[in-house]
């Protein structure tokens, strides 16, 4: 029992690995969160870029693009 076990575990935990895709969704992630922020520094304070564009920026790179990195599974192939 004990085995049937631990063989459940390792096959659990088996392919939970990144991928390249994964590390470059999370590079593209990370410029896009960079990128907000010196858009938001730039500028003046109640223009267009610092109000808007760069909110959703970083809107998109931190709740829609990293997670999409962290999740993202390549499909095996039979």
């Amino acid at each position: 029992m004990n085995k049937k076990k631990e063989e459940k575990n390792i096959h659990l935990f088996e392919g939970w690995t990144f991928s390249k895709k994964n590390y470059v969704l999370g590079g593209i992630g990370l410029a896009t969160i960079i990128f907000g922020y010196v858009i938001m520094a730039s500028g003046t304070v109640n223009s267009f870029r610092s109000l808007t564009l760069a909110p959703i920026m970083l809107f998109i790179g931190y709740l829609i693009i990293i997670p999409i990195a962290l999740i993202y599974r390549d499909k095996k192939k039979k």
